[in-house]
């Protein structure tokens, strides 16, 4: 009987246990888990190589972005599970860089990155910017401005379920970068000579150094902008030194391409030099216009000749200067063709300045068998330019109207004009007699 009830009384004993260790199962975490009570995301930026730029360079910033969050405080086993982001991670983070006014152009927009955890975390990103030709020396600070989420609690609102909090963010830190000095080109004076389409010319340039740095070894450089008809001969000219505020003057030899007309054409300055850190560097270019004469026109302002068919004669072309410059030693050529022959097709008119007309004549024959129409001519004019460079003018056409020939007179109107001839021939003789012989008879 004692046996039996010590058997009753550890049975339920080994049930109590058992029920107590189920209970204590399910109210103790099932493994150890870490909560963290502080910290939040901490950036830092630098610029990472080259921080110096150049006025009107295309630069390319290249930025570091440095998350140093450290978790300030955890608890262990607050949780049965781990928190999915830490405080210190910054969620979502997008990163952009600011202009600073029109000195510092920035062209990309802001970029974004994805999550950046805490620690010493970094991330590197690349802008692109412009630096005006007209920023001075000196720093620049940019704005860069970072925005992001970060976890800011979480709650277990029942045994499975959690709510994670999080809260918006945004840092702006300042990011400078400098220019360095630099000479300007500053185009005080461009006078153009003797700039014609098709022909050679030169252009005189007073230019001064409006930049704070100072160059040596210097040499100014002519260039071509785009497809500007204006094409230099001479494209480098060696001014030595060249110090802040300094002028120069030069002279460059430069061609007119043939389809220039009259209007200004622009053309790039640009100066190559030694800086102070003994560096080789360029300025940015300068743009100016120039004045360009376009080819000189010539039109034709005399009525227009006839010429009876089958017959010769000399004909009068008058040709205009329409242009705006003097030609000199110009010379007229026409082309002959049928039903027209000309002799000598070639006619000098001399010197002509703008609005001056000279005459040219050609002679010509009329074939008999010409039609009675009017036939155009190609001329053109050849001449020179101020600074002896041989021109040719585009065609200048010239008619010439062929009229039917005169027709032959009668028989009958031929007798009487003989006849009529001899009358007037007998009565002046007869007249001259009178006269004659009253003379005599007063005598």
């Amino acid at each position: 009987m004692t046996h039996k009830g010590f058997s009753g009384s550890a049975g339920t004993i080994i049930i109590f246990l058992t029920l107590l260790t189920c209970s204590a199962l399910i109210a103790a975490p099932v493994s150890a888990a870490t909560k963290y009570l502080g910290g939040a995301p901490s950036f830092s930026a630098a610029v990472v190589g080259v921080n110096e730029f150049t006025p009107g360079e295309d630069a390319t910033i290249s930025l570091v972005v440095k998350n140093s969050g450290l978790n300030e405080m955890k608890q262990f086993n607050s949780f049965p599970i781990e928190p999915e982001d830490l405080p210190t991670t910054a969620k979502l983070v997008t990163i952009g860089l600011a202009s600073a006014g029109d000195a510092v152009i920035i062209k990309t927009d802001p970029q974004m990155v994805g999550d950046i955890s805490g620690s010493g975390t970094t991330v590197t990103l690349k802008f692109q910017a412009k630096i005006s030709s007209y920023a001075t020396a000196g720093e620049y600070p940019l704005p860069l401005t970072i925005r992001y989420k970060y976890s800011r609690w979480v709650d277990q609102n029942a045994g499975d379920v959690f709510e994670f909090a999080y809260d918006k963010a945004e840092d702006t830190l300042p990011v400078t970068i400098r220019i360095k000095p630099q000479v300007k080109v500053g185009v005080i004076e461009a006078v153009p000579e003797g700039l014609s389409a098709g022909s050679e010319g030169y252009i005189h340039l007073k230019i001064k150094n409006t930049g704070p740095e100072n160059g040596e070894m210097a040499v100014v450089k002519l260039i071509r902008n785009g497809h500007s008809p204006i094409i230099p001969t001479d494209s480098t000219l060696f001014v030595g030194s060249f110090p802040s505020g300094g002028t120069v003057e030069c002279r460059y030899k430069v061609s007119i391409s043939p389809d220039a007309t009259n209007q200004t054409y622009p053309v790039d300055v640009a100066v190559s030099y030694t800086n102070r850190e003994g560096t080789i560097v360029t300025s940015p270019s300068e743009t100016i216009g120039v004045p360009v004469n376009g080819k000189t026109a010539f039109s034709v302002i005399s009525p227009v000749p006839e010429i009876p068919r089958g017959t010769s004669r000399t004909i009068d072309v008058q040709y205009r200067n329409d242009g705006n410059v003097t030609i000199y030693n110009a010379q007229a050529r026409i082309t002959p063709h049928t039903p027209i022959t000309i002799t000598d097709n070639n006619a000098f008119l001399g010197n002509l300045e703008p609005g001056m007309t000279a005459h040219a004549r050609f002679e010509i024959q009329a074939d008999a068998a010409a039609g009675a129409t009017a036939y155009i001519f190609d001329s053109n004019i050849r001449y020179r330019d101020s600074r002896g460079n041989s021109l040719t003018s585009d065609t200048v056409p010239v008619k010439i109207a062929v009229v039917p020939a005169a027709s032959a007179p009668s028989t009958t109107e031929t007798v009487f004009r003989i006849f009529a001839g001899c009358m007037i021939v007998g009565i002046i003789i007869w007249i001259a007699v009178r006269i004659y012989r009253s003379k005599n008879n007063n005598r």
